[in-house]
Order: structure tokens, then C-alpha cells, then sequence
């Protein structure tokens, strides 16, 4: 079989441990910890299947090594508590078990203690550290650590490695970047000391020696130690690459491998896990610079998918090792497609933060286009059925083509029907809009799986009950889906007017002006995308907020697009569509034009009831998934569609 991609495909060491390839799982924070701080069987679950998809590392995230002084619910490693040491030793053997290497991040969240506790009262009763006295940007009050706690800190870091490579774990991630505490004393912006912890970037750099110093010390000789580092702070008064390049030029000694990662708790996490508006692999630069004044190993990581931009990183000594975090939890087995060749067949991520909206809500993980994400404990393998049934989908968006393909692989005979002349559903009108392409593509991937299992697909059909009693099923699951809504105001019909699912079919109609009617999340990623191009876009809402349909780590993100790009009108109704624009009422009463020579109509989808009820006594199992129940998003309708062929 030839190697497409030998670099990436190429085992590296690390010390003196050997990983299969160059493709590691970037740590991502546990999914069930316990009221004791360890981890519990759904993070084995979590870390596990990454290991069994292929990856050479998984790491897992975060153990905090001082409790005293950082107070996040995140893991910690004692001999106190009873059975922490085995639940650690439990993951390290789950990740081991499958080839890859398991890793864990030392970490002390020093001024953010708190930040992931789902308890905010408590969280804001905890006392924050820092390198210096200050406030944080959330008002609350940073007390500079003396000396002697330094000192607790880091023997604590030399204690709590030992502890893991005692359960198990063969690789320390000591995390120093992303505005976590050694982080803190790096920069210049955080850290105002006179002593010798401050001022000079040699006395900055101090408190990250001695920690990595007391890892050493505390692993032994050959036992991997990883730096991660941001490269750049990417914020005016933070450090720069130049003295990014200087600090892991002066911390390598006591490292096998410097992991460069980017940006600072400070400002957002927008530059540490890069949005769908960023290029693929925007901060791999730091990578490259800082490898350039380095002899060590140097991974990067940030928005990284695609298995052939990874190979010409590594090919182009831009790095040598690539981390995935997100992409990792879309697709886990992308490393053991990679080596199969079998890059069509990855589902890639498609940069939503679903992953990390999930978090601060619930405390668990969710994945919105892998359906096992945090529930990795109740199976990762289809279970195969122990009877085949005949078994009819009707629908091909995503929800019918999770349905169709789970239903195939359990062993069941599955046709797939879809009135249109191709499959996708709705994510067919993503396809022209360059960030949000991975969405399309996942409509594109899914049915090339569905050709892979078997699933015999019938397009341009419409499915009506005579049709099912002509096939008769065992099983009939219906993802017919939606239909845009489009409100009966006059000159809505008019040739200036493009709903927003055609989009790309009609998008040559779309002048310089555009006026996009309605803020929810498709209205706003639209408007955009228009703004992007060069457009002057107007987008009109009718209620007090932009896209409350949004998560909560994507929102944010999206509304700073959404200044920058558009002029936003909340609490503007619709009237009148005209051929310079569409006439609105304010709040006030007034009407208003809104100036635009072209109109999108964004207006929300109508779940196709009608369809859903005239089948629903078709056949002996009948399962109704996705927008066809209630509109909402991808990852409700691959969650539905996968639950629901494993029911048959």
C-alpha cells in the first residue's frame, strides 16, 4: 500500500519513547469528574477512543497540581483520596491499551482559578494568584504569590509528576501558555514583580525553569517532558514572537518537545482555538519561527484538519509533530484513515464550539457531528442488530444520512429516500460560503459512507404511504426535514429577493447592497459572509438579539463579525420588500427603510409536519428525527438520526 503521507505517518522519539506518528490529541478537559477531582469512567470513555482511532499521544487535561492556590474543578492526582490513583492508572492503561502514547497536563490556572467550576458563587468566593497584585478584566481582586508558595508551587509540580508517571502516564505536558500561571510570569503584561521573579524576560522566565527543573527531577532522564507555550501573546502589551523564539530557546534544555500554541486567557480564547472565520492552521507561523532558534522537537496546533496541509508542515520543517483537539473529537479515527489513505472518509470539524459550549452549561462533552462525544462509555461500536430488518429512511439531509448509515451498519437492509435530486439536505446551501464549507462537505462525507455501508439510495423519489405499504418495512425513520420560512410580506416574491438555503444556487442575483432579513445564526454567519466579500450588508432583526440561537462560546465571536461587518438593526419588523430595500417599523413605530438592491430572506425553517404525520402508521416502527420534529441544528439531527437506527 503506498504511504500518502510518510511524514505525517512517521514514528518520532521523545526521549526514549517511540510514537507511531505525528498526529497527537491535543488535551481537552474530562467529561465526568468526580466530586473528589478524579476522573471518572466517562473520561476514560472520552480519552480512550481518541487512542483507538490512531493518535501517537492523547493527553489528558488538566491536573491541577496546588489545589491550595487554584481552586478549578479539573482533575487532581493524591494519595489521599481513595482510589484517585487508580482512576488516573484505569485511563493511562485505557489509552496505552490501543498504541498510543498517554500524556497528561500539569496545570495551575494561577489569577483564572475557577474559571471551569459550574459553581459560580463559589467560584467567586475563591481567592485568585497571580504573579503580581492586580484585578482581574472581571473585577475581581489577583493576590501576588510570596515566595514560599512559589516554592510549595513548584515542588507540587515535581510531586503530582511523579504521582503520574507512577499511575502510568509516559509523557508530562507542563502547561505554560494560553494565561495559565507560568504563563502569567512570562508575560510582561501579568507579571509587575521587582524580586528576581519580575522585570527582565531572564527573571520572568525563572519560575517556568524551576518547575520544569523540579519535572525532571521528579521523572528521571528519559522520561518525556512537553512544554506548552503560546508563541505570541497576540495582544499590545503582551510578548511578541521575538521573545516567544527567546523563551523556548531558554526553557529547551530541560524539554523533549515544545508544544507552540497561541494567545491568552486575557483577551478570549479566540486565538488559541482559532473560529470557522480563521484559516485552517493560523497559527502554525509561531511554530515555524520559534523552530527556527530551537534544536528540539516542536509541535503546532490550531484549527488543524486536513491531513495533506499537515504533511506539508511537517515535509517544510514548519513543525514536527501536529496536535488535533477538535478535529480529534469530530473524527477519531482521522490517523488511522490518514494511514489507510482514506482522507474522503474523514468527517472533519466543522470549528462550531459546540465541543466547548457544552462544557460551562453541562459539564460534559458534545460533539455536534460525532454522536458518541462524552458518552464514549456506552459503546463505540454499532452493535450489530440480531435480526435484519428491511429498513426505509426517507429524507437525506444529515439526520436521514446518520440514520441510514448506523441502520446499514447494524446489518440491516436500509434504503434511503429523497425527493430532490440530491442528497445534503439543507447543508447543500452551505457549500458557498468558504467558512462554513465543512458543513457541505459533512453532507458530501456522509454520503460516500452511505455508499460505503451498503445503503441503497433512491433520489427524486417522494415517499407517500402507498409507497411504503408497496415496500412494506420493518422499520420507516422520517427526516423530512424543513422549509424555509418565508413570511407573506408584500414584495418577498420579487426577483431582488433570495432565501437564504438558495443562496447557492442564485448567488449572481446578489448585488453590492444587501439587505439579509433576519438576525438568527444562519441571517448572521450570511451577512457575514457578504460583508467578507466586499458587500454592504444591512441585517434586520425584529427581536432585541442577534442570534440567540447560537452557543455560548460561538456567539461572542460571531457578534464581533457581525460589528465588523455589517450594520446590525434590532428590533426592526418587516413591512414592505422593495426594489431599495425593505421598508421596517422600529421599536418606535416609525417606518424606516433599510437601503439594499438585493433582499436574503433568513427567516428561520418550518418543520415539514405535514410530511412527518402522513407517514407516521406506515410501518410496524416508525421514528420521526431531526428538523421535521423541531428545527434546530446538526448536532440535535445527527444525535437523533444515530439513536434512532440503533432502536431498530
Amino acid at each position: 500500500m503506498k504511504n500518502k503521507y510518510p511524514h505525517l505517518n512517521s514514528p518520532i522519539q521523545l526521549g526514549r519513547v517511540i510514537f507511531r506518528n505525528r498526529i497527537f490529541s491535543a488535551p481537552m478537559g474530562a467529561t465526568d469528574i468526580t466530586a473528589d477531582c478524579c476522573p471518572g469512567p466517562r473520561t476514560q470513555g472520552f480519552y480512550e477512543l481518541r487512542a483507538k482511532g490512531g493518535a501517537a499521544a492523547v493527553t489528558v487535561s488538566e491536573l491541577v497540581v496546588h489545589p491550595e492556590t487554584d481552586g478549578s474543578h479539573m482533575l487532581h492526582l493524591n494519595l489521599e483520596t481513595v482510589g484517585c490513583l487508580a482512576s488516573h492508572t484505569f485511563v493511562a492503561d485505557a489509552i496505552r491499551r490501543h498504541g498510543a502514547v498517554p500524556s497528561i497536563e500539569l496545570s495551575h490556572s494561577g489569577q483564572y482559578a475557577g474559571t471551569y467550576m459550574s459553581d459560580k458563587n463559589k467560584k467567586a468566593s475563591l481567592c485568585q494568584w497571580g504573579p503580581s497584585d492586580g484585578t482581574r478584566p472581571d473585577g475581581r481582586p489577583v493576590k501576588a504569590l510570596s515566595k514560599e508558595q512559589i516554592a510549595d508551587i513548584v515542588k507540587a509540580y515535581g510531586e503530582n509528576a511523579a504521582l503520574c508517571k507512577r499511575a502510568g502516564y509516559e509523557m508530562i505536558m507542563v502547561h505554560a501558555g494560553h494565561g495559565w500561571l507560568i504563563h502569567q510570569f512570562l508575560s510582561p503584561y501579568q507579571n509587575h514583580r521587582e524580586d528576581e521573579y519580575g522585570g527582565s524576560l531572564e527573571n520572568r522566565i525563572r519560575f517556568a525553569r524551576e518547575v520544569l527543573t523540579s519535572v525532571r527531577k521528579a521523572v528521571g532522564d528519559g522520561f518525556p517532558i512537553e512544554l506548552r507555550l503560546s508563541g505570541s501573546e497576540l495582544f499590545e502589551g503582551g510578548y511578541g514572537i521575538e521573545d516567544g523564539c527567546k523563551i523556548a530557546h531558554a526553557l529547551e534544555d530541560l524539554v523533549d518537545l515544545i508544544h507552540v500554541s497561541a494567545g491568552s486567557y486575557q483577551f478570549g480564547f479566540f486565538n488559541t482555538t482559532p473560529p470557522m472565520f480563521d484559516p485552517h492552521g493560523v497559527n502554525v507561523w509561531l511554530a515555524a519561527e520559534i523552530k527556527k532558534h530551537v534544536s528540539k522537537p516542536v509541535a503546532t496546533i490550531g484549527g488543524l484538519s486536513d491531513p495533506e496541509q499537515c504533511e506539508q508542515i511537517i515535509a517544510e520543517g514548519k513543525a514536527d509533530v501536529v496536535y488535533m483537539g477538535r478535529q480529534l473529537l469530530a473524527d477519531p479515527y482521522l490517523p488511522q484513515k490518514v494511514m489507510a489513505g482514506q482522507e474522503d472518509r474523514i468527517v472533519r470539524c466543522l470549528r462550531c464550539y459546540t465541543c466547548m459550549a457544552e462544557r460551562p452549561v453541562t459539564f460534559t462533552r458534545r460533539c455536534a457531528v460525532n454522536p458518541l462525544i462524552g458518552r464514549e462509555i456506552e459503546g463505540t461500536d454499532v452493535t450489530p442488530a440480531t435480526r435484519s430488518k428491511k429498513v426505509m429512511v426517507v429524507g437525506a439531509g444529515v439526520a436521514g444520512l446518520k440514520a441510514a448509515i448506523t441502520a446499514a451498519q447494524r446489518g440491516h437492509k436500509v434504503i434511503l429516500c429523497e425527493k430532490s435530486d440530491r442528497v445534503g439536505g439543507i447543508l447543500k446551501s452551505e457549500q458557498a460560503i468558504p467558512f462554513k464549507y465543512e458543513m457541505y462537505m459533512l453532507g458530501v462525507v456522509l454520503e460516500r459512507q452511505a455508499h460505503d455501508e451498503g445503503v441503497e439510495i433512491r433520489l427524486n423519489t417522494t415517499v407517500t404511504p402507498e409507497y411504503v405499504e408497496q415496500e412494506q418495512p420493518d422499520a420507516l425513520i422520517l427526516a423530512v426535514g424543513s422549509t424555509p420560512l418565508v413570511p407573506p410580506i408584500p414584495g418577498i416574491d420579487g426577483e431582488n429577493v433570495v432565501v437564504v438555503n438558495n443562496y447557492y444556487l442564485e448567488k449572481e442575483k446578489v448585488g453590492d447592497t444587501v439587505v439579509v432579513l433576519g438576525g438568527g445564526l444562519a441571517g448572521c454567519e450570511c451577512a457575514v459572509h457578504l460583508g467578507m466579500e466586499g458587500k454592504q450588508v444591512h441585517l434586520v432583526e425584529m427581536r432585541d438579539t442577534l442570534a440567540p440561537d447560537c452557543n455560548i462560546r460561538n456567539r461572542p465571536i460571531l457578534m464581533r463579525k457581525v460589528a465588523e461587518y455589517t450594520t446590525a438593526h434590532t428590533e426592526y419588523k418587516g413591512l414592505k420588500v422593495t426594489a431599495d430595500g425593505v421598508l421596517c417599523q422600529d421599536k418606535d413605530g416609525n417606518e424606516v427603510l433599510v437601503p439594499g438592491k438585493t433582499v436574503i430572506c433568513a427567516l428561520g425553517q418550518r418543520a415539514n409536519r405535514a410530511d412527518a404525520e402522513a407517514l407516521r402508521y406506515s410501518a410496524p416502527f416508525v421514528r420521526e428525527v431531526g428538523d421535521c420534529l423541531r428545527p434546530a441544528n446538526i448536532t440535535k439531527a445527527i444525535y437523533e438520526g444515530y439513536h434512532a437506527a440503533l432502536d431498530v
